[in-house]
């Protein structure tokens, strides 16, 4: 194929895959459901297992092999935009007064999906096995699979969270912060993970690599935020030229921690992090709004690519069985777990299923962890496919039992007794509220 043909190809291509998904995104939402359930469904939609079954040739010609690494291209740089934007919105300090029961909550919601996971990977490695797993699994994929069931969508629970109006409730206060402690911890487990497996062409062995990764990341921390805020910040350069400049920072971060044998993912999430606040704490409008507009747009990429490697004719009888059990488990131990730890930090029965509910959400971050577990050989292409389902059945069941559990404590208890005898009427939504100043509005968005 001529170069001229591969552009005209390639801009085919993105012109189907941007309408194709962000029209998938709004009838999403316009059913109650994240805008990232409309947009992996057009991106499975558009991958050989659907359209390529379908209709092969349109296929074919929509999607030749010679542009498939210039879409890979544009989808990882979709991921460190996106997930530059979201290690720059961190910030712990949401837990406020709640932070002993966010903390117990994250405990909890990692340390037992994550030994389900883990354990069922090993009970059932026979069944891994028709899947494409070899029968003696690594380390490696014993802990990816702990991690697959344990990670929780930061954004899409932020999301659901907003759009349900429990932005400044203790449930929803405690869902959010309790999700990115949680995603922190995952995200360091994984990276162990990735580099204990490590690669065939790696050139350095894993304690050498590790060395570095921990003498990156602690020269980003202490050095590279002083020379970013005096650069950057103090200077007062031109939003657009700091922009840059910024996503320049990020990809030489994603290149550094892909070098080491990790994802890109990883030097992204770290770049983002050590970037300075404004005065105060606070976000630069300026730059996350930016950050937003071009991850939004450019991410329908990463779900075409994702969509790619999903293959449908894969899924025998085996591979249902497997994804109804993994769904199950992936629902019960994190809404199991989530409910329990927020009642015993202190939150009636009805608050803390609601915490349990929003911890189940999985969505993109799922997606990311799961191609990075694909790419490192962790993962079989049918296993993939497995996993991929069971995290858009958990996005979509979260608003479903969502509704359900708020309508279940909006009807157990439409009043509370306040101190002086009265009744106080409850929120209709059936969340306590929290206090004003009890802890700032955790989306951000």
């Amino acid at each position: 194929m001529s170069a001229d043909a591969m552009i005209t190809h390639f801009v085919g291509a993105s012109a189907l895959i941007l309408v194709a998904a962000h029209a998938g995104g709004w009838l999403a939402r316009r059913l109650k459901q994240p805008y990232i359930v409309g947009q992996l469904s057009a991106g499975i939609a558009l991958g050989p297992s659907l359209l390529g079954s379908t209709a092969p040739d349109a296929y074919a010609a929509l999607f030749p092999a010679q542009i498939g690494p210039a879409l890979t291209g544009f989808a990882q740089f979709a991921l460190v935009v996106f997930l530059f934007a979201v290690g720059y919105e961190l910030d712990l300090k949401v837990l406020g007064d709640r932070a002993r029961t966010s903390l117990t909550v994250a405990l909890a919601s990692f340390v037992v999906p994550m030994a389900v996971g883990s354990g069922g990977a090993l009970l059932f490695r026979d069944q891994l096995h028709e899947l494409g797993m070899p029968r003696d699994l690594s380390p490696a994929m014993v802990v990816f699979a702990g991690i697959a069931l344990t990670i929780t969508a930061v954004p899409v629970l932020t999301a659901i969270v907003r759009e349900n109006g429990l932005s400044r409730t203790v449930p929803g206060v405690v869902a959010v912060s309790a999700a990115g402690v949680l995603d922190a911890v995952c995200w360091t487990v994984l990276a162990a993970a990735l580099m204990e497996n490590g690669t065939a062409e790696a050139a350095l062995g894993w304690p050498w690599r590790v060395a570095i990764a921990v003498g990156f990341v602690t020269a980003m921390v202490l050095a590279a935020r002083p020379v970013l805020r005096r650069l950057l910040w103090r200077t007062r350069l031109d939003p657009s030229l700091r922009l840059a400049l910024l996503i320049g920072f990020a990809l030489g971060s994603a290149w550094v921690t892909h070098s080491l044998g990790l994802h890109v993912i990883f030097g992204a999430l770290l770049a983002g992090v050590v970037v300075p606040r404004e005065e105060g704490g606070t976000l630069d409008p300026d730059l996350l709004r930016p950050l937003h507009e071009v991850s939004s747009l450019l991410l329908p990429f990463f779900f075409v690519v994702s969509g790619q490697s999903v293959a449908l004719h894969s899924m025998d009888g085996t591979g249902w069985a497997v994804l109804l059990v993994v769904t199950v488990l992936a629902v019960i131990t994190k809404t199991g777990s989530g409910t329990l730890a927020a009642r015993l930090g202190g939150l009636d029965r009805h608050d803390a299923r609601i915490v349990g509910v929003l911890l189940s959400a999985r969505g993109l971050t799922e997606l990311i962890a799961l191609n990075a577990g694909l790419q490192a050989g962790l993962l079989s292409a049918p296993l993939y496919t497995v996993l991929v389902f069971m995290a858009l059945a958990t996005t979509l069941l979260t608003q479903p039992l969502l509704l359900l559990t708020r309508h279940l404590a909006a009807r157990d208890r439409p009043t509370t007794p306040a101190h002086d005898g009265a009744a106080l009427p409850r929120p209709q939504d059936g969340t306590t509220r929290a206090p004003v100043g009890d802890a700032p509005d955790p989306t951000g968005r």
